[in-house]
């Protein structure tokens, strides 16, 4: 069983992951290319907001299991959790972006020894395991190095912002190998610390699995936002309509939103749709419907503005998910910057971040709720935050609202 590991990237996924290995005893090496996010963890502390890491984190550090560096170090095995981004290109086509993986494979070589582990963590497209692999010999070639018995394994994450630590745990787990025997490696160093249970398949149906997991959410969040502007234009309450379609016993629809954001959901789709784009017309669909999503809100809210003289719109969340700091792909920041380049006023309340990101710095106040509520005319409910819950149409009399969450009752 390996008793170091050397995890590269330190984000959402790399640190728990990284801190729960090194609280089971096993000595961790954590890599980030940010010298920020390297001191900041050797002090015990965290740059990503999460329920319980800090306390993790520190326990860690503090045990000298955990430390981080700017580069990696000889271990048994080496686990890969970097972001997998997309591109755009010219003609519009989303493609994957595998810079980073690639980074970090190739950031290994100089350290790998007969018989590490290499896993991949990171949602990747079918066939990214293999790449590693090819990408590792490469520069091994290249250093002249030659070793024997490296193994290969996709061992995708499946946990949710906001309830990383019980998830990491708790939910079933897939590990696919380009060999059974990293399959089989891969499945006993979960086990340290994962009490669900742990399946074996090869690499590429790991990859997919993973994929689709992600584009199934996809599609159905799809079609609550598709039913949301049939509602619309039909002048029908779509809260009202999806709670009684769901007392049918087989009928579970989800909720509708301003879009998809999220380094997951929003991203993932567009990894099978490059490999299979004449068949994934559904996952397109799904896909262009979510990302269209933003655009309708703007509209509502473009509309509201016309009744007013000089309006104020205070953006209730910038996170891409309730509860949370995260604002990759946040659809919610995308609507407010729009907002702010169209020259409206801007107040936003996020109350899980310190200060407006770059995109939005010198466009917007960073304000709590009571003063949003104060001096805002029109209210844009983006995230159902917990500390929004209490907000009610009594309290919004005589502002225009738009409450793309169905949170203010």
């Amino acid at each position: 069983m390996s008793s170091s590991l050397c995890v590269l990237g330190l984000g959402y996924i790399g640190l728990p992951t990284a801190s729960i290995f090194a609280t089971k005893g096993r000595q961790v090496l954590g890599v980030d290319v940010v010298p920020s996010v390297v001191e900041t963890i050797n002090s015990g502390r965290i740059h990503i907001q999460e329920p319980d890491l800090d306390v993790l984190v520190r326990a860690a550090v503090q045990s000298g299991y955990l430390k981080a560096a700017l580069k990696p170090a000889a271990a048994d095995t080496f686990i890969i959790a970097v972001p997998t981004p997309f591109s755009v290109t010219a003609s519009g086509a989303r493609i994957p972006d595998l810079k980073y993986v690639e980074a970090a494979a190739r950031s290994v070589a100089p350290v790998v020894a007969p018989g590490n582990l290499i896993i991949l963590e990171s949602t990747s497209p079918v066939g990214t395991t293999e790449k590693i692999k090819v990408w590792i010999d490469d520069e091994l070639s290249k250093l002249g190095r030659k070793v024997d018995g490296l193994l290969y394994a996709h061992c995708p994450e499946r946990i949710l912002p906001g309830q990383m630590l019980k998830e990491l745990v708790s939910n079933d787990r897939i590990c696919g190998g380009l060999t059974s025997e990293a399959s089989e490696k891969s499945k006993a160093l979960y086990e340290i610390f994962c009490t669900a249970q742990i399946f074996l398949t090869d690499a590429r149906t790991a990859e997919l699995a993973k994929l689709t997991e992600n584009a199934f959410r996809d599609v159905n969040i799809a079609f609550a936002n598709e039913l949301s502007l049939i509602c619309d234009r039909l002048s029908i309450n779509v809260w009202e309509l999806i709670r009684l379609a769901n007392r049918h016993p087989r009928v579970k629809i989800l909720s509708p939103g301003p879009g998809v954001g999220g380094h997951c959901i929003a991203v993932d789709p567009w990894f099978i749709i490059d490999a299979a784009p004449a068949e994934a017309r559904l996952m397109r669909t799904a896909r262009e419907v979510n990302d269209g999503k933003p655009h309708h809100v703007i509209a509502q809210v473009r509309a509201a503005a016309a009744q007013q003289k000089n309006p104020v719109i205070a953006c209730l969340g910038l996170a891409f998910k309730a509860n949370v700091d995260d604002l990759r792909e946040s659809p919610s920041l995308e609507i407010a910057e729009h907002l702010a380049a169209e020259g409206f006023k801007l107040l936003a309340v996020e109350p899980n971040i310190q200060s407006l990101p770059a995109r939005l710095a010198g466009k917007a106040e960073l304000v709590s709720l009571d003063e949003a509520v104060s001096r805002a005319s029109i209210i844009l409910v983006l995230v159902d935050h917990r500390s929004f819950g209490s907000l009610t149409l009594a309290q919004l009399a005589g502002k225009a609202l738009v409450d793309t969450r169905g949170l203010v009752k």
